[in-house]
């Protein structure tokens, strides 16, 4: 068997020589099988012979054993000769190693998190375990804690090995707590380049803070309460300047008011976790309110241009008034309520911090139509309202075909429409996504679940023409 052939599958390489010398223990043991066989058989001491050699026997089944235990976690060394690696070369570094080969090549990545004692050698014993089921560790970060530390790993395994398997070697290595997920090339970014990257997204757009925040923290459910909800009632209660940590929970000051709370039930929040949390939402606090200020101008089948742009507070007037101008049944439609409360809702849905809003308006400046995207939690929610005068012009479906995209690129699973069962209008928009949906229906209310794929097309299926606005308009932030 060759070398090359020992590296694809992992078994280890055998020589002629391993086989003389393995033939030459064999007939050497059946010579002294014989041997004492003819002793114990004919001798006069031989049912005492035969409890000592079992005795013996045992014994050495034990110290076999012990010793097994002891010094079963070492690194192989390698045919080559070369030394195992040390606990610094094994992946005390955060930069990913061998990205390509990761990507391309064959195993699984593995993101993995376990606890150890704060104690010299523990993050070795960790090293050797997965060394001996050839886990290769791409990335490590630390997290200390009062009685030990949480390390967390990047992994990659080889196809066969299952996460059952991982997590037994660093439990008889020392590891407590351990928690395994499968990981994706996304994971391949080292720490400080994301939260980097995050703190960026965070600085352009006031829209991105939940999103920032689930990407640093993993799978956790974020919410954000105003101060003061918009159909009355008690607010959360307050929270220190510094936050609250409560193992599974964290309470964050929103920078508007409120609180932002973040839940993660499978896997406790660590300090360190808590500390870069915290730092983005003081970083969106110090910023201030901000919004994009890109725009479309786009040409409806009809003929006339109407402008695409995100909307934000300033435009809370504004939207009052086509509210005024809608149709009692259009903003039922909408709001699934009495039509008073409508306007109610208005200054929490245009708050970037609840989502991101887009708004259509004429050549003249009048709104005429808002699109919503909404982080409900871990769920995120689609409305449209278009004015009456407005309606059939294809204006629903641009904007629901945007929101989409934005959906898909904050990497969300899927979107939700809550609408009426009549509402014919949102059915045709959503089905003309071409995405799979899911349909429940209760009590007439229609909720339309969308489960994305790849980004959808954009600027087709209802004929317009658009043009983007001029570089001096676009990539820049205003304050609403």
């Amino acid at each position: 068997m060759s070398d090359v052939r020992r590296a694809k599958h992992g078994r280890p390489v055998h020589h002629w020589r391993r086989d003389v010398i393995e033939l030459a223990a064999l007939f050497t043991a059946v010579t002294v099988a014989d041997g004492v066989a003819n002793l114990i058989g004919h001798g006069p001491d031989g049912p005492t012979l035969l409890l000592v050699s079992a005795a013996a026997l045992v014994a050495t089944a034990g110290f076999h054993t012990w010793w097994a235990r002891r010094h079963g976690h070492a690194p192989p060394t390698s045919d080559t000769g070369a030394p195992p690696r040390s606990e610094e070369s094994a992946g005390r570094s955060d930069q990913p190693r061998d990205t390509a080969a990761t990507v391309s090549g064959e195993g699984a990545l593995w993101r993995m998190r376990t606890t150890v004692k704060d104690e010299p050698g523990s993050l070795a014993a960790l090293c050797a375990a997965l060394a001996e089921l050839r886990v290769d560790i791409l990335s490590l970060q630390t997290h200390p804690l009062a009685d030990g530390t949480v390390d967390e790993f990047l992994l990659r395994a080889p196809g066969g090995i299952a996460a059952a398997e991982i997590s037994r070697a660093v439990s008889v290595a020392g590891g407590s707590g351990t928690w395994i997920e499968r990981a994706d090339a996304h994971d391949l970014v080292d720490a400080p380049t994301r939260v980097l990257g995050l703190a960026t997204r965070t600085a352009l757009d006031a829209a991105e803070l939940p999103l920032a925040l689930r990407q640093l923290l993993g799978r956790c459910t974020i919410r954000s309460l105003p101060a003061v909800p918009a159909v009355g009632g008690r607010g959360p209660e307050p929270v220190p300047v510094e936050g609250v940590l409560e193992d599974t929970v964290m309470r964050l000051r929103a920078p508007e008011g409120g609180v932002i709370t973040v839940e993660r039930p499978y896997l406790p929040f660590t300090p360190t976790e808590f500390a870069r949390a915290r730092a983005l939402v003081e970083l969106d606090a110090r910023l201030g309110p901000r919004v994009p200020r890109s725009q479309d101008v786009l040409t409806l089948p009809q003929g006339n241009d109407i402008t695409v742009r995100r909307a934000h507070n300033g435009d809370l007037e504004a939207a009052k008034e086509m509210h005024e101008r809608c149709s009692p049944r259009t903003l039922g439609m909408r709001y699934h309520g009495p039509v008073g409360d409508a306007d109610r809702y208005l200054k929490h849905l245009l708050s970037p911090r609840f989502g991101r809003t887009l708004a259509v308006q004429t050549a003249s400046g009048r709104i005429v139509g808002l699109g919503h995207l909404l982080w409900d939690g871990d769920e995120t929610e689609v409305a449209l309202l278009v004015e009456d005068a407005w309606q059939r012009r294809g204006i629903g479906g641009e904007l629901l075909r945007r929101l989409v995209a934005m959906a898909v690129e904050a990497r969300c699973e899927s979107v939700y429409a809550v609408t009426q069962s009549s509402n014919t209008g949102m059915v045709a928009a959503m089905r003309a996504l071409g995405l799979p949906l899911d349909y429940q229906i209760e009590e007439g209310t229609l909720v339309i679940t969308a489960r994305l794929g790849a980004p959808p097309e954009a600027e087709s299926a209802v004929g317009m023409t658009g043009r983007v606005s001029s570089a001096s308009e676009t990539g820049r932030a205003e304050a609403p």
